[in-house]
C-alpha cells in the first residue's frame, strides 16, 4: 500500500465526460492506483458506465450514494481509500498518461507531502481554449488564504505523516476543494508546483465556476465565516479573487465564441 495512489472521483450525471476521464486514468504509466468513483445519485447512464469499467479493471471501484454534493462524495471515497497518496480527480477533467508517474517523482525530489502541477484548459469538446496555466513553483499557507493556487485534479497529498484529511461537508459543492487544500497546507506548511503541463481542466460557459461575478458574496462568506478572516482582509481577498476571475471568464467567453463561430 506504500506505493498505492487512491484517486477520488465524485460523479453526478457525468455520462458525457466520465468515459474520457476513466480512460485517462487507465492510460497512466504508473500502475499502482485505485479509483474510487462516487456516484452521487446520478439519474443518467453514469452507474451503467461505471459498472462496465469496473468489470474491465478491478482497480475502478464504483460507490453509490444519495445526492449529497461533492464534499460528501469525496469524503465517502477518502474513507474507503487504501492508498498512501490521495488525489481528487473530477469526472470531467483529464490527466496526461505520465501524470501520476511524474508527480510522484516530483514529490520525491522535493521531499514534499503536497504537490500540484500546471494544466491545460479545454472546452466541452476537449479543445484547448487558452494557453496552459503554468503554476507557481511554491505556495505557502499564507498565499493560499488569498487565492486557491491548486487546481483540484493536479494535487497529490501524501498521508504518511498527518493521515487523511477530509472535506467540509457543510460547504456542499462550494469551495470545498479550496478548503481541503488549505487544511492540508496548514499542516505541511508548503506545497510545490510542477511547471510541466500534466492535466486538463474542462471549462463550461454555463458552469458555476464561469459565473464569477455572481459568486462574489459566496467567496466573501468563505473568507469571513469559514476561514474567519477579518472584514478588511476578507474584502481585499474577495476583490483580488473577483477581478482576476472575471477577467479570466471574459477571456474564456471570447475564445468560446471564436471556436463556435
Amino acid at each position: 500500500m506504500d506505493k498505492l495512489v487512491s484517486i477520488i472521483t465524485p460523479a453526478y450525471n457525468a455520462e458525457n465526460f466520465i468515459i474520457e476521464t476513466l480512460e485517462s486514468v487507465l492510460n497512466q504509466t504508473y500502475p499502482h492506483w485505485e479509483m474510487l468513483v462516487i456516484d452521487d445519485g446520478s439519474v443518467d447512464r453514469t452507474p451503467e458506465i461505471l459498472k462496465e469499467y469496473a468489470q474491465k479493471d478491478s482497480r475502478i471501484i464504483p460507490i453509490r450514494q444519495k445526492n449529497a454534493g461533492s464534499a460528501a462524495a469525496r469524503n465517502a471515497g477518502i474513507r474507503q481509500a487504501n492508498g498512501r497518496y490521495i488525489v481528487l480527480l473530477d469526472a470531467d477533467d483529464l490527466w496526461e498518461p505520465e501524470f501520476l508517474e511524474k508527480q510522484l517523482k516530483f514529490m520525491e525530489e522535493k521531499k514534499s507531502l503536497l504537490v500540484f502541477s500546471s494544466f491545460k484548459r479545454i472546452n466541452e469538446r476537449g479543445e484547448e481554449i487558452l494557453k496552459p496555466f503554468i503554476c507557481r513553483k511554491q505556495i505557502t499557507y499564507k498565499q493560499m488564504l488569498i487565492k486557491n493556487h491548486i487546481q483540484c485534479m493536479t494535487g497529490i497529498y501524501d498521508t504518511s505523516k498527518y493521515g487523511k484529511v477530509y472535506l467540509h461537508e457543510e460547504l456542499k459543492s462550494m469551495r470545498d476543494d479550496y478548503a481541503y487544500w488549505i487544511d492540508i497546507i496548514q499542516k505541511t506548511g508548503v506545497a510545490y508546483g510542477n511547471p510541466e503541463v500534466l492535466a486538463s481542466y474542462r471549462i463550461f460557459t454555463a458552469s458555476t465556476t464561469g459565473r464569477k461575478a455572481k459568486l462574489i458574496r459566496i467567496q466573501y462568506q468563505f473568507y469571513r465565516k469559514h476561514l474567519k478572516l477579518g472584514i478588511l482582509r476578507s474584502l481585499f481577498n474577495t476583490l483580488y479573487w473577483g477581478v482576476s476571475g472575471i477577467f479570466k471568464f471574459y477571456d474564456c467567453k471570447r475564445l468560446f465564441r471564436r471556436h463556435i463561430n
